[in-house]
């Protein structure tokens, strides 16, 4: 168990997301432009699992593009985006508890407290799961230092 925590911390590090300013990056997003992957963000709160988001219904908020599975849905997060948008500006919460920056995947995910909390991968998000609240503390601490000090 300690040796494959230490080749996934290992691994992790080499994952960090390219330097970025505030102004820039202020959210994690693909390539293309899309926040989550494309994911709805209103979606995370509505059931099980995130649902797809259609370039249809789309909002483009802190730089990024939003996608939403529903009209509704849209509405809902141009009424209050910081209600649905995921904290630490979608990256990684495991990885700004030890204060870097990191990608995401957006079927990695856990909502605590009313607040969308994204991490690099599965194993991660196992990781994260097994001391959740300690993580939220040290990842508030190092936000939004980390993203103005890139």
């Amino acid at each position: 168990m300690l040796i494959r925590r230490f080749l996934l911390g290992a691994m992790f590090a080499a994952l960090i997301a390219p330097a970025a300013t505030a102004q820039e990056m202020p959210v994690y997003f693909e390539a293309d432009g899309a926040a989550l992957a494309g994911y709805d963000p209103v979606s995370y709160f509505k059931g099980d699992a995130p649902v797809q988001g259609q370039p249809k219904y789309a909002v483009v908020w802190k730089g990024a593009e939003w996608h939403f599975a529903s009209a509704e849905n849209q509405e809902a997060f141009e009424r209050d985006p910081r209600a649905f948008a995921p904290q630490f500006g979608g990256y990684c919460a495991y990885a700004m508890a030890k204060g870097i920056l990191v990608s995401t995947d957006p079927l990695a995910w856990q909502v605590v407290d009313g607040r969308l909390y994204l991490t690099h991968s599965p194993e991660i998000e196992q990781m994260w799961r097994e001391a959740t609240a300690e993580y939220i503390r040290m990842a508030e601490a190092h936000w939004p230092v980390v993203l103005y000090e890139q």
